[in-house]
């Protein structure tokens, strides 16, 4: 077994002198190709080493290589190569394992490129002839999106006709938002006098701007050798789990630009996927989070300043389309969202610093009745690793439960909604709170090796009332390590989606090299590795499965593909022996605290119209997209009005009694910094109106009612 601190040294090690042992080969025109086979062969080695649960380097992982850098990754559309193309790589099938072992030259991948660039020369071609005629939208036609089981094209008549396709929907998209501004214009406003056809011909020049900066990406370098030699060594390292990675390296200007716009000034992360923008993350408390309506998976498709025109970021590089979505602090930023159901939504916001006390644990006193119900919201664990008198959510959770006891709480809600995980050590002594002592998760390694991690050395319990934890299917991580362990010793009652994200691994970024001295980067990139596995204290694992709520409470999210068992390749569920715990000493009769939970929701009319427009999200995810205008213009005014029914359901009509902690009140009304006051506020009123925290708070006011000592 190798220390987890010794990984970095043997990558060095590895990349390192594969790449000494190849320094005859000289200056000449294949050097750089070279240099790649052996960074693939080192890549290959450490992952085969070191993964948790390496596959096996055979013909069935080549053919899952080819299919995946051709299908996935080169061509997500299968839009560019032809059937014909594939048949000639196909040599290369059941050989790309030798590749990955060095045993024979690396050929796949730069054949598959150089084919890939002759058809984009053709795509191009054929889009100017497209372009230059006028298109009608009467036809009774449909484009399909999701092309994952698709064929490449048969041949060069079906592949134009998928671009034909493509073009006149990219066209209809543009057509249609000039026709919604001429419908709602003034008078006065010269888009009012537009005919039809001039509003297709506006359409069809913005789709040619458009398609003009993504043919030339593929002409000026953007297609250069370091970015695409990395797309194929991800399509490998994606056949060992969807969180093992190779992050190339980037020279100093696109690294500081990279890490600096990581987090931008609307407080999303950003990568670019299949030609698109799409949002990985909201960060809690920053602008997108906010609107509450920006969401992991969403599309940005237009971006603009203030009141200037939107800029569509079709063929746009991510560095580039981050320099239009940064800007002044303060300033107005509008975006244009794709929903994963098709639905297109314009979301305008500040753009401003990520401030760490609106992503802090904070609380509030629920008054349900005659009892207090303490709300503890986290929605990170946390923590300032390089600074010990930095933020910590133990140490914040350690007050807020303080502070809640203080005032007398009989029962308390732990909200890990969109939680995405974070600091282990910090959630084990956050655990330690609630229960006296005793193991919270366990880890094994690859060797098969196990240990019992028990609730923080410094941690005591704090808190032994009713207590029920919230979550959905953005619940990941240490989140669920969390909801488990208090699940496990009955504790308490997990309330939300039917279950948590599913994510039961452990990653590490390893170096490969030795650190550049001018960027500061290792020189060889970067080796994300899934290294070890999570478990229960009851044996089973949170990995795929997540861990199942106790009362299910309907979301609009729920039936979409987002957990960790939709990803392709997930490492599976399984099951370990339990380690040794003793339950929770009250007894809060969850039978009948369920029941009663399950009578109220069904009776629920809010809840069976969430329920519905599940039901119509998942039904409408990969939904062809109508190419006739009529019919898209129907789809998206329906898909608009359900969505906005749905954001008013999810709010009550009369709202809970809440109150702010006494200490807090300065902090909510005395505020000096008016943008903290009014966010605290905002964050207060909707939380009064949260109809999931409403029922979550019945529930503890029944479990409050039911308490009995463990005979």
């Amino acid at each position: 077994m190798i220390s987890r601190k010794l990984l970095p040294v043997a990558a060095v090690v590895i990349i390192a002198g594969l790449l000494v042992s190849g320094s005859c080969k000289g200056n000449n025109e294949n050097d750089s190709l070279y240099k790649q086979q052996q960074l693939l062969v080192g890549v290959g080695i450490f992952m085969q080493r070191y993964h948790y649960a390496p596959k096996a380097y055979d013909d069935k992982f080549s053919e899952a290589v080819f299919n995946a850098y051709l299908g996935k990754r080169l061509d997500p559309e299968k839009a560019i190569l032809l059937q014909k193309d594939i048949d000639t790589l196909n040599k290369y099938k059941l050989t790309l394992d030798d590749e990955l072992r060095g045993e024979i030259p690396l050929s796949f991948y730069p054949n598959a490129v150089n084919s890939f660039k002759q058809r984009i020369k053709e795509a191009q071609n054929i889009t100017n002839k497209l372009l230059a005629k006028p298109f009608t939208f009467t036809a009774n036609e449909v484009l399909e999106n999701n092309r994952d089981s698709a064929n490449f094209p048969a041949n060069e008549a079906e592949r134009d006709e998928l671009w034909r396709k493509r073009i006149k929907y990219q066209v209809l998209t543009k057509y249609y938002d000039l026709y919604s501004q001429r419908e709602k214009a003034k008078a006065d406003d010269p888009i009012k006098k537009k005919t039809d056809a001039q509003l297709e011909k506006e359409a069809r020049e913005k789709v040619k701007s458009i398609m003009d900066r993504y043919f030339k990406r593929y002409n000026t370098g953007a297609f250069e050798q370091t970015k695409q030699f990395s797309n194929y060594l991800n399509a490998i390292a994606d056949q060992q789990d969807p969180h093992t990675a190779y992050m190339a390296p980037f020279d100093k200007a696109d690294f500081d630009a990279q890490m600096s716009n990581k987090i931008i000034g609307i407080g999303a992360q950003l990568r670019e996927e299949n030609g698109e923008i799409k949002i990985v993350s909201v960060v809690v408390g920053g602008p997108a989070w906010k609107t509450k309506k920006v969401h992991a998976n969403d599309i940005i498709t237009k971006v603009s300043t203030g009141n200037a025109p939107l800029t569509d970021l079709a063929g746009y590089e991510l560095e580039d389309a981050i320099k239009l979505i940064r800007g002044v602090k303060g300033t107005k930023v509008n975006i244009v969202l794709k929903k994963t159901t098709g639905v297109v939504d314009t979301v305008s916001m500040l753009r401003e610093e990520i401030n760490i006390d609106e992503a802090a644990a904070r609380s509030v006193i629920i008054n349900n009745q005659d009892k207090k119900i303490g709300y503890l919201y986290l929605p990170e664990f946390y923590a300032d690793f390089q600074d010990p008198k930095g933020s910590r959510i133990a140490r914040d959770v350690k007050t807020e439960i303080e502070k809640m006891k203080a005032e007398g709480i009989d029962g308390m809600i732990v909200d890990l909604r969109f939680n995405p995980g974070g600091s282990l050590y910090d959630v084990n002594q956050i655990i330690g709170y609630f229960i006296n002592s005793g193991p919270v998760v366990q880890v094994k390694n690859r060797q098969g090796r196990t240990q019992d991690l028990k609730n923080g050395r410094d941690s005591k319990l704090l808190y032994d009332g009713p207590l029920a934890v919230m979550i959905n299917e953005m619940s990941a991580s240490a989140s669920e390590i969390f909801a488990a362990a208090i699940q496990d010793y009955k504790r308490g009652i997990v309330v939300g989606s039917t279950s948590t994200y599913g994510k039961g691994t452990v990653q590490r970024a390893i170096p490969l090299g030795d650190e550049d001295p001018k960027t500061g980067q290792p020189e060889f990139g970067s080796l994300k590795l899934t290294i070890e596995k999570f478990y229960r204290i009851n044996g089973t694992s949170n990995q795929k499965n997540g861990v199942a709520s106790d009362v299910v409470l309907p979301d609009i999210f729920e039936s979409l593909k987002i957990r960790e068992k939709d990803q392709p390749n997930a490492l599976n569920w399984d099951k370990i022996a339990p380690a040794t715990f003793s339950p929770w000493k009250i007894d809060y009769n969850f039978p009948a605290v369920k029941a009663a939970a399950i009578q109220r929701i069904n009776n629920n009319k809010a809840f069976e119209l969430i329920k519905k427009t599940s039901e119509w999200m998942a039904a409408n995810q990969d939904r062809p997209s109508d190419l006739n205008f009529e019919k898209y213009k129907a789809y998206q005014l329906e898909s608009k009005k359900i969505m906005n029914t749905d954001d008013t359901l999810s709010k009550l009509k009369v709202p809970m009694n809440v109150a702010v902690l006494q200490v807090d009140r300065p902090k909510f009304y005395e505020n000096k910094d008016k943008s903290k006051q009014d966010f605290y506020q905002k964050w207060l009123e909707d939380l009064k109106k949260d109809i999931y925290i409403d029922e979550t708070s019945r529930i503890v006011y029944d479990m409050i009612r039911n308490a009995r000592p463990l005979q």
